[in-house]
């Protein structure tokens, strides 16, 4: 038997350079809304603190943005960086986005800050972190979502009792085992770190344990992606990623720039090698192109869904790419187990 892979989206809500946060929410919904007609299953938004031209610092609003302004599509974090927040605060705020769009919303949790370190001792005023707490946090929080919490002191409203998915994220083996341990979905970030990608899935799939959210195990990859007409076109377009992608390396927050004719007259080559190193999950070109890569790469992996990131200067270019890619994985045929 064949079927489709379900393909999402992940945001950041980057801002362009001569723009502001502002232009970003405004395209950032009128992408979840393009994406939805489209057929893509989730929308996504990530954490991140102290970046001049990252605006999603705040998911959790962002979330409830792009939900009233959509119908169907899922909304959810890409994810929350749970060391940087309350656990009950955290079920609190995404039991309000459950019960104001039922049956619509995510919660992904990360362990890392999503930041530098002095903005992470900021965001935690002070409270040291150790690689027990976020297996420990994690298990408060479900335990605020659950009815059996009923009989504690301290209890989150209105969570308790809604049925909200958890997926942990990760780009190490560390979230491997853990996802795996506690039988929860796992989402690699394999669009900027790839390095574990491939032991880290084979781990989850091979040592996941059934739970009572998850019968078996199910995997997220996000890739980047940048699709065009052409695949001169779309080299062309993937230039703006690659200058953001530039500014990781240079330990710099770079707006998402145009795109270049030469990236040669950008970067240097031992940062072409880096940044070439870190997006190894990528896939840039035409439709037919997108499609085959992306088909060798789930038929390798076993990977239960797509994750689609896509920076594109241009916003219509944007949402074309969007619209070749989800025809590209429609494309795609998996042999159902």
């Amino acid at each position: 038997m064949q079927t489709t892979i379900p393909y999402s989206i992940l945001d950041l809500a980057i801002i362009k350079k001569g723009f502001d946060a502002a232009d970003a929410y405004r395209r950032s919904l009128d992408l979840a809304r393009h994406a939805e007609k489209l057929g893509f299953w989730r929308f996504w938004l990530a954490e991140h603190h102290n970046m001049a031209y990252v605006a999603s610092s705040s998911p959790i609003v962002l979330m409830g943005h792009i939900a009233a302004g959509t119908q169907t599509i899922r909304i959810g974090s890409g994810g929350i960086m749970l060391p940087n927040h309350s656990p009950l605060m955290v079920a609190e705020e995404i039991g309000a986005l459950e019960t104001l769009f039922p049956g619509r919303i995510d919660l992904g949790l990360g362990r890392a800050p999503g930041t530098d370190q002095k903005t992470a001792h900021a965001l935690r005023r002070g409270r040291q972190e150790n690689v027990q707490d976020f297996p420990n946090d994690l298990e408060d929080l479900q335990r605020y979502f659950s009815l059996s919490n009923s009989r504690s002191d301290v209890r989150a409203f209105p969570a308790e009792g809604l049925e909200v998915p958890i997926f942990i994220l990760g780009s190490s083996m560390s979230s491997a085992v853990l996802a795996a341990e506690r039988g929860l979905p796992y989402v690699f970030a394999s669009h900027f770190a790839p390095s574990q990608f491939v032991q880290a899935v084979r781990y989850y799939q091979d040592n996941f344990k059934p739970s009572e959210y998850l019968d078996k195990s199910y995997v997220m990859a996000c890739i980047n992606v940048i699709a065009a007409d052409t695949d001169e076109e779309a080299q062309f377009l993937s230039t703006s990623f690659y200058q953001m992608a530039l500014g990781i390396i240079r330990g710099k927050s770079y707006p998402l720039m145009p795109p270049v004719e030469d990236m040669s007259e950008v970067w240097n080559e031992s940062e072409r090698a880096a940044i070439e190193n870190m997006m190894a999950v990528t896939f840039v070109g035409t439709s037919d192109r997108i499609s085959q890569g992306i088909e060798e790469l789930v038929k390798f992996t076993g990977i239960n869904e797509l994750m689609i990131t896509t920076n594109i200067f241009d916003h219509e270019a944007r949402l074309k790419s969007l619209e070749l890619t989800a025809n590209a994985i429609r494309e795609i045929s998996i042999a159902k187990v």
